[in-house]
């Protein structure tokens, strides 16, 4: 019996049908885990499971274990910045203020409207 990871088993109880998925193969051991209750796991042979009398309800993975590759993000481009706009935040360390003497000589400065028309 051929058990993959993702396969959906399925016992009938005495008063429900309960479902498991497969989380785990290893050579001899198959890990499982109740649809219902995701915190209830346990450990079984192949054997043991076909002998118990569960049935394979669903053959196809019911997790995609095959992840693809994971897309490259490109990096954010770094916003281009208009070119009169005056930068006094590089000159001055973190805990400084800005100097005031800039914006009054920005101000004065008859060019700079010209310039954004």
């Amino acid at each position: 019996m051929d058990i993959l990871t993702g396969e959906i088993y399925g016992k009938q109880n005495s008063s429900r049908f309960v479902m498991y998925n497969v989380v785990k193969v290893s050579k001899s051991i198959v890990t499982l885990q109740n649809i219902d209750n995701p915190l209830s796991l346990f450990e079984t042979t192949a054997e043991k499971l076909e002998s118990s009398g569960y049935i394979r309800i669903s053959q196809t993975p019911y997790i995609d274990t095959q992840a693809g590759n994971p897309k490259k993000r490109k990096a954010a481009r770094k916003p281009a910045r208009c070119p009169y706009t005056l930068d006094f935040i590089e000159d001055r360390a973190d805990g400084e203020k800005p100097n005031p003497e800039l914006f009054t000589a920005a101000s004065k400065n008859k060019r700079i409207p010209e310039q954004l028309q």
